[in-house]
């Protein structure tokens, strides 16, 4: 069995690289740019995969809202490219996406379940939806795989870090920290949705899955925890989204229910990674 994984670099693309059985080809942008359709399949024609995982993405969700070419092309345009080629060679398209494509119910208190009608509130969210969509429509053969607040060892490829390294470097700095105390989801370890993911495709899955730690927490709450767990101390104030004013909108909630066998808790997560984080 042949795995090629795109956005081998991220942190879940290199958790991914570790885990899937058999061959596995991991591929950074410089090899294989959703953006670049001749070369993308080019590279694919050559590996002949049974399985793509797109773990590539364009995910600076603020920047989005005022660039929002970038953000359609990696997001939806290219993913378009990636459905129609994967298509063609007869392989399963591995797509993940976001918890982002939910937040229109203002409302809502209770997790979404695949079957729930997404209504994104970004346009990074509504980037990624569109690039669940030309899966659907393009790739008979395909997972989506929704996640949320991904943090992973060994960092974003994207971004170049995650929300934990930042909380930890904000504070060493001795910086005051503001952070949300209304939007609601599940942070979860890019090592935990690696290993779902591989237990997923040995199952034979097919179609939209939620796939994220157990339990949920606001960004503060998640801070909190944070600083708790790494005995840290840190100058942290809750602030609501309004009073933060970042430039794209984020769902209230966003919790994210699951068919799947459920992971473990998102606090026991962050307490391995941190432990893996200080051998470092």
């Amino acid at each position: 069995m042949k795995h090629v994984v795109l956005g081998a670099a991220g942190q879940l693309g290199r958790e991914l690289t570790k885990r899937l059985l058999g061959e596995v080809v991991g591929l950074t942008r410089v090899q294989a740019d959703l953006t670049r359709p001749d070369m993308l399949r080019e590279v694919l024609v050559q590996h002949r995969p049974q399985f793509v995982l797109n773990c590539a993405a364009y995910n600076l969700v603020d920047r989005a809202e005022s660039e929002s070419d970038p953000a359609l092309a990696v997001n939806a345009w290219g993913v378009r490219t990636l459905a129609t080629i994967c298509r063609d060679l007869d392989c399963t398209l591995v797509h993940f996406s976001t918890n982002y494509v939910f937040g229109l119910e203002a409302a809502r208190a209770t997790p979404y379940q695949e079957t729930d009608a997404p209504g994104p509130v970004s346009t990074y969210g509504m980037s990624k939806l569109a690039g669940e969509y030309f899966v659907r429509a393009i790739c008979p053969k395909h997972i989506i795989i929704r996640t949320c607040g991904l943090f992973g060892v060994l960092g974003s490829g994207g971004k170049g870090t995650n929300f934990v390294e930042l909380m930890l470097r904000l504070a060493g700095q001795g910086k005051p920290l503001r952070v949300v105390g209304d939007q609601v989801c599940t942070p979860s370890a890019a090592a935990d949705v690696a290993d779902g993911t591989v237990r997923l495709l040995a199952g034979g899955g097919q179609g939209i899955y939620h796939l994220t730690n157990s339990g949920s927490c606001s960004w503060y709450e998640f801070a909190m925890a944070i600083f708790e767990l790494a005995e840290v101390k840190a100058d942290l104030t809750t602030v609501t989204s309004a009073e933060y004013g970042a430039a794209a909108r984020r769902p209230g909630y966003s919790v994210l229910a699951s068919r799947l066998p459920p992971l473990r808790s998102w606090r026991d997560a962050l307490t391995a990674y941190l432990l893996e984080r200080s051998k470092k």
